[in-house]
C-alpha cells in the first residue's frame, strides 16, 4: 500500500526533490512505514573483503533502521551459497556477478535469480608463486628505482608457460567459480598476452579445451595454501587472499583487476525472482540498507575504512589479520614484498555509481560466457539485452534510492537518474579494446582469442 502511494507521488529526481501532491514530511512518514512482508532474514556470504556492505549494514544498524532482523551466515563455497538461495534457506546473498546470469540462462543450476544492487567495483588481483615470479621478472620493464613497471601484462608470463610446456609440465592457475569475475578476468589477462585459457563445451565443462594454461576452481580462502602446496602456480581471487600471499611470503600479486579493467563491477546482492515477487517491500528495505552501508564505506574519502577493517577482521566475517585487510581496504596495495603502492580505488563501494546495477555490466559477463564457450551458440544482440534486463533490476534499485533521498539519507548526485542502464563506452582495458554494451557481438569480434559468430 505505502509503496504504491510513494510510486504514484515521487518521480525520478535529477537535481532537486520533486514531489507531486504531497509534502516532504509526508513522504518521510510513508517511507518509514513501508510495510514489510518478512522481517527476519538470513543472508549468505563468502569470506571476502567485498562482503563488507552486509557486515556494515548489520553492525551500523542500517538493517534494523529498516525494521529488518538479519542473520549473516558465511558459506563454504559459491555453489552452496547459490543452491541455498534457490531453495530459500537463504533469503539472499553476496554473489559473484556472473551467478544470477549463469543460473538464469541455465548454465549449471537453472533458476531465475535477480540483482538490484551491485556490491562493489574492483577488489581482485592475480597472484603467482615465488618461483614463477622469479622467472617472469626478466621480461618485465623496470622503473628508475628498479621496481617493476605496472601494469604487468601476461606477455611476461608467456615465456614461462612455454618453458613449462617444453619440460612436459602443465601450468595451472586457480579461480573461484566457472561464472566468477575472477575466471573471466584471469582469462582476459591471459588472452591479452597471447596465452589461451581454454574453452568450455557442452560435453567438456572443465574449460580447458585447447588451453595453454589450465584453470580450475579453488575456494577463495584456500588459494594461498593450495599454491603453497604446489597444486597451482598462481590464482585470481578477491582480497584479502592476494595480500595474504605477500604476508606469508609465498607469492606475488602481479596485476589487479583495476589494471585489467578500470572500475570493473565485482559482486552483486542476489535473490531469487520468486522471493523478490513475494517480498517486494522487504527487498526494497534490504537495498536501502545496503546502499547506506556502501555510502558509509566510501564517505569522508574512505575515512571509515579502518573501522571497516576492524569489523571484517572478526572471525564471523572475513577473519583475516587487520594488517592484511588494511593493505587493500585503506587505499594501498602491496605487490612484491616491500613494493607498496597507492591504489585509492582498489576497493570502491559507492562512488562512481558503484551500487547501480548497469545492464552493460551484465552484458559484459554474458559476452565472456560466449567468448569461452559457456554459451554454446552465437546469440543476437537482442538476446543479450533481454537477458540483462531479466536479471539486473535498476528499477528496484532506483525505488530504494528515491526512498532514501526522501528521508534525507543520500544526495541526489549519488545516483545516475537519467541513464538508460548502459555505461558510456569503456576504454580502460589492459589490451586497449573498447567495450560498448549496446553492441555485444561487435565487441566479441575484436578479440583474436575467443569464440565469435558461429564458431
Amino acid at each position: 500500500m505505502y509503496l504504491n502511494l510513494i510510486k504514484q507521488n515521487i518521480k525520478p529526481i535529477i537535481s532537486t526533490i520533486a514531489i507531486i501532491g504531497i509534502g516532504f514530511s509526508t513522504v518521510q512518514t510513508l517511507a518509514a512505514e513501508l510495510e514489510l512482508e518478512k522481517d527476519e532474514l538470513t543472508l549468505g556470504f563468502i569470506k571476502l573483503t567485498d562482503m563488507a556492505p552486509l557486515a556494515v549494514a548489520y553492525e551500523k544498524g542500517f538493517f534494523e533502521d529498516e525494521g529488518l532482523y538479519v542473520t549473516l551466515e558465511s558459506q563454504a563455497n559459491w555453489k552452496i551459497l547459490l543452491d541455498r538461495t534457490i531453495t530459500g534457506e537463504l533469503d539472499g546473498a553476496h554473489m559473484l556477478a556472473g551467478q544470477p546470469l549463469g543460473a538464469t540462462i541455465g548454465y549449471g543450476t537453472k533458476a531465475h535469480i535477480i540483482t538490484a544492487f551491485s556490491m562493489d567495483l574492483n577488489g581482485n588481483a592475480i597472484t603467482v608463486s615465488n618461483s614463477v615470479w622469479d622467472e617472469m621478472k626478466q621480461y618485465i620493464p623496470k622503473q628508475a628505482d628498479g621496481k617493476p613497471v605496472h601494469p604487468i601484462k601476461a606477455d611476461a608470463l608467456k615465456p614461462v608457460v612455454e618453458k613449462y610446456k617444453d619440460q612436459g609440465k602443465s601450468f595451472k592457475m586457480g579461480m573461484v567459480f566457472p561464472v566468477s569475475t575472477h575466471n573471466y578476468e584471469l582469462r582476459y589477462w591471459l588472452a591479452a598476452g597471447g596465452l589461451h585459457p581454454g574453452y568450455y563445451s557442452e560435453d567438456d565443462v572443465t574449460g580447458q579445451i585447447d588451453a595453454d594454461v589450465l584453470l580450475s576452481v579453488t575456494p577463495p580462502p584456500q588459494m594461498p595454501s593450495t599454491m603453497e602446496a604446489g597444486t597451482i602456480d598462481g590464482y585470481c581471487v578477491g582480497e584479502p587472499w592476494n595480500q595474504q600471499a605477500v604476508f606469508k611470503g609465498i607469492g606475488v600479486p602481479v596485476v589487479t583487476d583495476y589494471e585489467i579493467w578500470k572500475n570493473n563491477p565485482e559482486k552483486v546482492f542476489g535473490v531469487s525472482s520468486e522471493w523478490a515477487e513475494k517480498y517486494p517491500n522487504t527487498h526494497l528495505a534490504l537495498i536501502k540498507a545496503l546502499i547506506r552501508a556502501a555510502k558509509w564505506l566510501d564517505e569522508n574519502n574512505n575515512g571509515n575504512r579502518m573501522e571497516a577493517v576492524d569489523i571484517l577482521s572478526r572471525p564471523e566475517y572475513v577473519g583475516a589479520d587487520k594488517d592484511v585487510l588494511a593493505n587493500s581496504m585503506t587505499g594501498t596495495f602491496e605487490y612484491e614484498k616491500g613494493d607498496t603502492r597507492d591504489v585509492p580505488d582498489f576497493n570502491v563501494f559507492y562512488r562512481y555509481f558503484a551500487t547501480y546495477p548497469y545492464y552493460s555490466d551484465a552484458i559484459w559477463y554474458l559476452t565472456q560466457m560466449r567468448r569461452w564457450g559457456q554459451i554454446a551458440e552465437n546469440k543476437p544482440d537482442s538476446w543479450y539485452h533481454e537477458t540483462a534486463k531479466k536479471v539486473y533490476r535498476p528499477d528496484i534499485y532506483l525505488e530504494a534510492a528515491q526512498l532514501l533521498l526522501a528521508e534525507g539519507k543520500v544526495a541526489t548526485e549519488d545516483f545516475p537518474w537519467g541513464t538508460d542502464g548502459y555505461r558510456e563506452p569503456q576504454t580502460h582495458f589492459i589490451d586497449n579494446i573498447s567495450y560498448d554494451g549496446h553492441l555485444p557481438n561487435d565487441y566479441l569480434k575484436k578479440f583474436a582469442i575467443g569464440l565469435k559468430d558461429n564458431n
